[in-house]
């Protein structure tokens, strides 16, 4: 058991690392192929932010671990807006621009209740594809509203991220020669696969070890692993001020975890072993959602105590995961 403990644990450092080098590798190459900055923010550091939550999920459906695939899902999109949205609002009072609430939040919301329902029918190839479908759209409309406005926040984060890094990098400003992006993301990619790899294997001996179901570990340790990145980018982004982005990437990590992330799941789970949960989780993910946005919306900005309130949502959900 503690061989199984160390390896998941080595699992997940390995995946925030190498997803860390990913993303920061592929956006550089995505700029050196002068792709619009506004392309890159969204599809390129979007997606790419969400590798971990992805590969993790597919590799367990593939694996039959379907259980661990969509907890890790449900659990990570809960944890986003309640528990790391709530330290964020602890920390300091966020304040959020009125076109954010307006347009990325409400489609971040109904995201998840389409991954909701997909989950409930059973996340199988059929649903994978009207996910894949439902994924693309979106992409279409955040990439279409982000040129349309003209984002020169979105614009002046990439040029940031591009020469900072994210998270645990500490990366040089100066330009890298032009073999070592190619050489980073590829590199990346395989470290996040191994470190996924490392992480669900030893995850479901865990979970047969203790007698647990797999969602339980799925949606507590696998969930809370995969969404250490955007707790440690999220408290960096609100000591800078920067609470735009805070919403943003939160909201923006349920979309894609949902809509990209469940069609993994679909695609890799099969036709005769689809993923789903219980009615009780899936309930309490779309809850979590509607109360983060409600929030927000009453007054364009989250108060510690709407982060006391978002912390105690967390924790109302943990007996509802039992039970079910």
């Amino acid at each position: 058991m503690i061989t199984q403990i160390l390896l998941a644990v080595a699992g997940l450092v390995l995946l925030t690392f190498a997803a860390d080098h990913l993303v920061l590798g592929a956006s550089r190459l995505a700029a050196r192929l002068r792709i619009s900055p506004v392309v890159v923010g969204v599809v390129v550091i979007g997606l790419g932010t969400s590798a971990p939550e992805f590969l993790v999920s597919a590799l367990a459906a593939a694996r039959g671990d379907t259980g661990i695939a969509v907890g890790n899902i449900v659990g990570s999109n809960i944890l986003n807006l309640t528990l790391i949205l709530g330290v964020a609002a602890l920390i300091a009072p966020l304040a959020v621009d009125s076109a954010v609430i307006r347009r990325e939040v409400p489609l971040a919301v109904g995201s998840v209740a389409v991954f909701a329902v997909a989950a409930l029918a059973g996340l199988s190839p059929l649903t994978a594809l009207l996910l894949s479908a439902a994924a693309a759209a979106a992409l279409f409309v955040l990439v279409r509203w982000a040129r349309g406005g003209g984002n020169q926040e979105l614009i002046a984060e990439v040029a940031g991220f591009e020469a900072e890094g994210e998270a645990v990098i500490v990366a040089p400003v100066k330009r890298s020669a032009a073999w070592f992006e190619p050489l980073r993301t590829v590199l990346g990619l395989a470290g996040v696969l191994a470190g996924a790899q490392l992480l669900v294997a030893n995850a479901s001996v865990i979970a047969a070890q203790l007698g647990v179901p797999q969602l339980v570990i799925g949606f507590t340790l696998v969930a809370l692993g995969t969404s250490l990145p955007e707790l440690v980018t999220t408290i960096q982004a609100q000591r800078r001020g920067e609470t735009d982005l805070v919403v943003g990437n939160l909201f923006g990590s349920n979309l894609f975890n949902s809509l990209a992330g469940g069609a993994f799941i679909g695609f890799a789970a099969g036709a005769d072993r689809p993923g789903t949960a219980t009615v009780a989780l899936l309930s309490a993910m779309v809850f979590t959602a509607l109360l983060a946005w409600a929030l927000l919306r009453r007054g364009l900005r989250l108060t510690r105590a709407d982060g006391a309130v978002l912390l105690g949502a967390y924790a109302l959900t943990l007996p509802l995961l039992l039970a079910g």
